[in-house]
């Protein structure tokens, strides 16, 4: 498939697990002219799917949009659900208020279905554990393949320190064995890992001039980020706080912003540090990997459409 006309929005489908840096990155998708997000699926992973779910229609409710939401994943292929409570907290958007999360019903769409519904292939863009796209493979593999023109992946590292253990990215050691499968499948699939998005980073300057802003969507997502940082501070000792999940959907608007290496994939399954340690291996599966990535067009494209409050002059600062 041809890439779009500059007239004409990339059809983008996102399984998601918000997630505090998965709200930032859902709303620059949505406030990107460039891209037509078709639907949303949600996952575990940050939290809990109840919680992802309720975090979702949520998010589309502020920003004022009505899209199809589907469920993927409630938990790993085989191994025990962990969620990301200490990084996310335990709705999974910091402090930010939400209402109580529901029971979401068994009628609701899996990725699967969202795939089948597009009158045309899309770009897929998985900010979570793989799951939700292994168990698609799994149930419709035609369908994923006929839909799915590239798949755009938030996991894995090669050069950079995991953020589970010394070894593994989040979304890759949740559930390894899905994110194998993946690879194994074949699909265009580009893995934008720790390697980039770690140089992804809001000081927290930025995030103490969005809590001066009177404005109540800005006060909102300041509680959400206000959270966040003080994890990073906690665990890594960093004053701002790392948005991976920013990356893969500001390279969609901006695609020069990342550069990525053919490869050939493995992932570790083992039980130990490297669980869901994603390597270099002559057998493996072949993948496109993001190697180098330049932060400034994408933080300033950030500012722009989702933070423009680090931009707002003082005087409409909260007294």
């Amino acid at each position: 498939m041809t890439d779009p006309t500059p007239y004409a929005p990339r059809p983008v489908v996102i399984d998601t697990d918000p997630g505090i840096d998965d709200l930032l990155a859902l709303e620059l998708a949505l406030k990107s002219p460039e891209l037509d997000v078709r639907g949303i699926s949600v996952s575990y992973g940050n939290t809990v799917v109840e919680n992802a779910y309720r975090n979702a229609v949520e998010i589309l409710r502020r920003v004022g949009r009505r899209i199809t939401i589907g469920v993927g994943a409630r938990r790993p292929l085989r191994r025990e659900l962990v969620v990301a409570r200490e990084t996310h907290g335990e709705t999974g958007l910091g402090y930010a208020t939400v209402p109580p999360a529901g029971v979401i019903l068994d009628f609701v769409k899996p990725l699967e279905r969202l795939l089948a519904d597009q009158p045309a292939p899309v770009t897929l863009v998985t900010l979570g554990p793989l799951t939700s796209l292994a168990l698609a493979l799994r149930r419709e593999p035609a369908v994923v393949h006929e839909k799915v023109a590239r798949h755009v992946a938030m996991a894995g590292n090669l050069e950079a320190r995991g953020n589970t253990t010394p070894y593994a990215e989040f979304n890759a050691w949740c559930d390894p064995e899905a994110l194998d499968a993946v690879l194994r499948a074949e699909l265009p699939t580009e893995l934008v890992g720790l390697d980039v998005t770690r140089q992804l980073v809001l000081s927290g300057h930025d995030v103490n001039r969005i809590g001066r802003v009177a404005e109540p969507h800005a006060q909102w997502v300041y509680e959400a980020l206000r959270f966040y940082v003080a994890f990073h501070r906690r665990a890594e000792n960093l004053d701002g706080c790392v948005v991976n999940d920013v990356l893969p959907i500001a390279a969609l608007v901006l695609p020069d912003v990342l550069d990525f290496t053919e490869v050939r994939l493995a992932v570790d399954l083992d039980d130990g540090d490297t669980r869901g340690r994603t390597r270099i291996d002559p057998e493996g599966a072949p993948a496109r990997v993001a190697t180098r990535v330049r932060p400034a067009p994408v933080r300033r494209l950030l500012f722009d459409r989702v933070l423009p409050w680090t931009q707002t002059p003082a005087t409409t600062a909260v007294s």
